[in-house]
């Protein structure tokens, strides 16, 4: 998108953290990996080791700091995820977890729901993709709604600024 940290830019005057974080409402203790800043919802800052050292990396900083029986990885630019969303994928853990499918049928790792235990039984190493970390363990794939996309790219915020008007 070519700023520093895509989390942090407006959409309609609301970061992208925040807009997802809004997902997370009710939830017993939300911890964002990252750079702590001022956020619209209470919540617990860390950061990963080393820093910058990727979705696995920062899923095992998160785990460090979660007592919960669930947890629901969220990457911070799905600006439309809605609790309804983060209900459904919870509730439809099996086995080890829950990943949402996109459009083309690819798992979406940084939207999904898992069980704390299964999460702690498994290396988690910089620098490796969530995706080949997480991939050993058995869960549910659902179909995402319309409301789980992402935000990469300048023309995915076009479209997000369009869905929201």
């Amino acid at each position: 998108m070519g700023v520093p940290d895509k989390t942090r830019v407006p959409v309609d005057g609301v970061p992208l953290l925040d807009r997802t974080l809004g997902a997370l409402t009710g939830a017993e203790r939300i911890v964002v990996v990252g750079e702590p800043r001022p956020t619209a919802m209470d919540v617990e800052w860390t950061c990963e080791e080393p820093a910058g050292g990727g979705p696995a990396a920062a899923l095992a900083a998160g785990l460090a700091r979660v007592t919960a029986d669930a947890v629901v990885l969220l990457a911070a630019d799905l600006p439309l995820v809605t609790r309804a969303d983060v209900e459904q994928l919870v509730a439809a853990v099996a086995g080890d977890g829950a990943v949402y499918l996109d459009e083309a049928g690819r798992e979406q790792w940084l939207c999904s729901a898992w069980r704390s235990t299964s999460l702690r039984g498994v290396q988690l190493v910089a620098d490796t993709s969530i995706g080949q970390t997480l991939r050993g363990l058995e869960f549910a794939r659902v179909t995402a709604p319309t409301s789980v996309i992402d935000c990469d790219t300048p023309e995915d915020l076009v479209r997000l600024k369009e869905r929201l008007t």
